[in-house]
């Protein structure tokens, strides 16, 4: 289930923009869910920026201004070292905000990711690098991009998602990610799709 998708001119804008709709869209609203990552984006300054919070006075010297972490808190990056043919040649695994047992919390490997980033990439060609259709304007880019996180999630059948058919000559009952989350119950047409969801006629 995709809760969010960052786009902006820079990894910091990004994963600000990510973050900012992982807290109104979920029930994440006091602390961030445990998450990994690889080693680039500006999550870290994001985390601080959304979630953050300013110490209390204690009354002496100046007042604190800055944000601070919470102990709650549980990142992980795994950076991956590759020689200069692209083959891996170990992993560094680094907590961010948390303790020993965060990587534990947060998974460490970042395999699902990289294939919702894949699968993205395979349905939305915005994405493709190197094509005719590779965006340049970032406000068609969140155009496509928005329109594919409701394709997947409200009219994709995700094999790993289905259920078992107890009845009928079908083994399996396909599912969406939606339909998993208790958003809807069934898959959706592209047809219902446009009907039920408003589109934005406004001019970019």
């Amino acid at each position: 289930m995709r809760v969010g998708r960052g786009i902006g001119h820079n990894e910091t804008e990004a994963a600000l923009a990510l973050w900012e709709q992982v807290k109104h869209r979920t029930t994440h609203r006091d602390n961030p869910p445990p998450f990994v990552s690889d080693g680039w984006g500006g999550h870290r300054e994001a985390l601080l920026e959304v979630y953050g919070q300013v110490p209390a006075y204690q009354g002496r010297g100046r007042p604190p201004t800055r944000k601070q972490p919470s102990p709650a808190w549980h990142y992980t990056q795994m950076v991956k070292q590759r020689d200069d043919q692209g083959h891996l040649l170990a992993v560094d695994i680094r907590i961010i905000y948390g303790d020993e047992h965060t990587p534990t919390l947060t998974g460490e490997r970042t395999a699902y990711i990289e294939r919702a980033n894949l699968t993205s990439r395979h349905r939305n060609a915005r994405l493709t690098r190197k094509t005719l259709g590779f965006s340049k304007q970032l406000a068609l880019f969140r155009a496509s991009s928005i329109w594919e996180d409701r394709v997947y999630t409200l009219t994709r059948a995700v094999k790993t998602l289905r259920r078992p058919a107890y009845a009928g000559q079908r083994r399996w009952l396909p599912q969406s990610p939606a339909m998993k989350a208790g958003l809807t119950d069934h898959l959706w047409s592209i047809r219902e799709l446009l009907i039920r969801i408003p589109v934005s006629t406004n001019s970019l």
